[in-house]
């Protein structure tokens, strides 16, 4: 069993910047990826970004060149860096273990309003 506390979530003006963090339960290297998820009232949830183990990584197109996923297997933490925040990006964001089986954390709120 793996536990996923997710923090740094909050209210932001259009523009600013946020940093989600992800602390596992277990060691992150042991799993396939680590990923970040979002869902929007009334959206089904949906991939923001993923990092392999071998540090390559993937984003969804409405944030590439916005966010940034990285990791520190040390510290057993996945974090999503979001800057040039947009309304759009208002959701839930959960982390997500991807292993030989799947975790989610609680997840964080995120709202971009002025």
């Amino acid at each position: 069993q793996v536990q996923l506390v997710e923090s740094g979530g909050g209210l932001v003006q259009p523009g600013g910047s946020l940093r989600l963090s992800c602390v596992a339960s277990a060691s992150i290297y042991n799993a396939n990826s680590m990923a970040w998820h979002r869902q929007a009232p009334g959206k089904e949830r949906e991939l923001v970004a993923l990092i392999a183990r071998n540090e390559m990584t993937n984003y969804a197109d409405s944030v590439k060149g916005r966010f940034t996923i990285s990791r520190d297997n040390a510290e057993n933490t996945v974090y999503l860096q979001m800057n040039s925040l947009k309304p759009e990006d208002t959701a839930v964001y959960y982390c997500n273990y991807r292993g030989y089986k799947n975790y989610w954390g609680q997840g964080t709120q995120v709202t971009v309003s002025s």
